[in-house]
């Protein structure tokens, strides 16, 4: 293992680390929302590997001081191509901000989950910054934040439309998804004589057009002025946006916004295994920078002895932006790549034998596939598995199931978790008994979400009997085992479609279930999700039929409330809304009165 108090092991963050790398210039610098990690779940870390891979001399500023003289983002001068910006691993108002819209007291990506370390909208704010003090120095941003706002979309805390991010940043392109090759290609270009208003080709990217670019087969939406005045337009767009998003062989689109037009290219091909395996062998130290010596920053605790197998997400939940960032289609890593990485994981000071986890966006979707892939190339649906599995989809668990049975045969491992999230729809006996039985910290998580099936087909989440299924199974192995584990299940309240009816009958059948729940959350809008959409506008866009949302403060706490019907201090509004509903025989079954009025 490399000495991780050495500077020089790590990407330059000051201007006295990139004096100890002998260096006059640089090539890029990379500013973030997060503090920097150098870890491939972190991605400025990743971004930067990536580019130093290639000879470029690249560095980091973490969190810079916004509120200051500036002198964080003055420190390492002007790069010699660009500054990559980015909010970080999440969009910076998703991590600012409760369902309620309060404040959160903390930050997983700060040391010491520190709050305020960041600005809202924090790709904007950074970029003007910039373009302040380095006028002609071009910007490239991307990361969750800019990615999943590339277009116009509905920002639940301004409770209004905005435009593409690159209006409101000035930036020169966006890079959206997963950004090595992007990134990378537009560095080539520029390293190649290319201005950067000169490179307008390169796949997953968006960029602001003076004249409408009339590239063959172009999909136009709706412009952003009109979609301001007609909702059902709005929700019309998202239909082409996520269907592209999500094709192997998608088109451009453009948006006229103003008196410009966003272009977005589409993305690249799925990543091969060979690029994927490229991109985590790169040399990581695993570890936070050791300018945050004796801090801790718990989006790293949490992550630091797990393992990420494969990207992308073809389940396609209405609520979710992996597939609107990672593609739906699996970028699955060798088994060599997560062996050698697991054994780095080994050498880390503090590791005890116990992984927490070896997954991916869904724990168990690595190496699945169309077996057909003309037939994938033909495809347009967001999800595989809804609202039936695909009969193209090869749901082979074996090449998972060897990896589980590899790591555990390894002399440092005493065991392996699953922490990521399970498919329980796309699962057999053999996995499931294999996950219950071996893999397991006591308290396995998954995700049913509702149990309407109404709500759920809106969700694009399986039937609740399949999770009944689930369930029943599970009791059954840990009995027969001698076992004494639990299911925790995850659901979502005031989710487009879900009327108070619904979250009460929700109530009694997870008590019938022996739950009391633990984890659960108000639906939150989130830019590019088809809730969120549906939320805005009122209407499915695929349907353009209206659809019932909770709304105001009142009806999402009136929702949230049934969660909690086996708490006192809830019981007598609960009470209320069900006489107020006239769902009278509910109050009989949650709290068993012997007379009801």
């Amino acid at each position: 293992m490399k000495n991780p108090n050495d500077l020089l092991n790590y990407l330059p963050t000051t201007k006295k680390e990139v004096e100890l790398r002998g260096w006059d210039e640089l090539d890029i610098i990379i500013f973030s929302g997060d503090a920097y990690v150098d870890h491939p779940s972190f991605a400025a870390a990743v971004i930067g590997r990536s580019l130093e891979a290639h000879g470029l001399r690249v560095a980091v500023v973490p969190q810079p001081n916004w509120r200051d003289d500036l002198r964080d983002f003055k420190k390492l001068g002007r790069p010699r191509l660009y500054f990559a910006v980015s909010a970080g691993a999440m969009d910076s108002m998703v991590n600012h901000y409760t369902a309620n819209r309060r404040r959160r007291s903390d930050d997983a990506y700060t040391p010491d989950g520190k709050a305020g370390m960041r600005p809202d909208y924090c790709t904007i704010t950074y970029c003007k910054i910039l373009k302040q003090l380095f006028p002609d120095v071009p910007i490239v941003i991307g990361g969750i934040e800019a990615s999943l706002r590339r277009v116009t979309h509905y920002d639940y805390w301004q409770d209004r439309l905005l435009p593409s991010i690159l209006v409101d940043s000035k930036a020169d392109l966006l890079v959206y998804g997963m950004g090595e090759k992007p990134q990378w290609e537009i560095t080539r270009q520029m390293l190649e004589g290319k201005s950067i208003d000169q490179i307008k080709d390169v796949p997953q990217t968006a960029y602001l057009s003076n004249q409408n670019p009339h590239i063959e087969g172009q999909i136009e939406l709706t412009p952003h002025e009109i979609c301001l005045k007609d909702k059902k337009r709005y929700a019309a767009n998202f239909r082409h946006i996520e269907e592209e998003s999500n094709k192997m062989h998608a088109a451009h689109i453009v948006q006229q916004v103003g008196k410009q037009y966003v272009v977005v290219n589409p993305p690249y091909p799925p990543m091969t295994t060979q690029e994927i395996d490229a991109s985590f062998d790169l040399p990581y130290i695993r570890l936070p920078h050791p300018k945050y010596k004796g801090k801790t920053i718990p989006a790293y605790e949490m992550i630091k002895f797990s393992v990420n197998m494969h990207r992308g997400c073809f389940g396609g939940c209405a609520f979710c932006t992996i597939s609107a960032h990672q593609g739906k289609f699996i970028a699955s890593r060798s088994k060599e790549s997560i062996l050698k990485e697991i054994e780095q994981i080994a050498e880390l000071p503090d590791f005890k034998g116990y992984l927490s986890d070896l997954g991916g966006p869904s724990a168990n979707m690595y190496k699945l596939a169309g077996r057909d892939k003309t037939l994938c190339e033909k495809c347009a649906r967001p999800s595989c598995i809804q609202p039936k599995i695909c009969k193209n989809l090869n749901l082979n668990l074996k090449p998972l199931l060897d990896i589980y049975h590899t790591v555990d045969a390894l002399p440092y491992i005493k065991k392996s978790f699953i922490g990521s999230g399970v498919r329980y729809d796309i699962i057999d006996e053999e996995y499931a008994q294999e996950l219950i039985l071996k893999h397991v910290s006591g308290r396995l998580k998954v995700a049913p979400e509702h149990t309407s099936d109404r709500v759920l087909k809106l969700m694009r989440k399986p039937s609740f009997e399949q999770f009944k299924q689930f369930k029943a199974f599970f009791d059954k192995i840990n009995k027969q085992h001698g076992l004494n584990q639990q299911i925790i299940p995850y659901f979502i309240s005031s989710h487009p479609g879900c009327q108070l009816e619904d979250m009460a009958e929700l109530a009694v059948l997870t008590k019938e279930l022996d739950f009391h729940l633990e984890q659960v959350q108000d639906f939150t809008p989130t830019p590019m999700t088809l809730a969120t959409e549906i939320y805005y506008s009122g209407y499915h866009p695929y349907t353009l039929e209206p659809i019932f949302c909770a709304r105001t403060k009142d009806d999402k706490l009136a929702q949230r409330q049934f969660f909690f019907w086996y708490k006192p201090e809830y019981k007598q509004q609960i009470m209320r809304t069900l006489r107020k509903i006239n769902r009278i025989d509910l109050i009989q079954k949650l709290f068993n009165p012997k007379k009801i009025r």
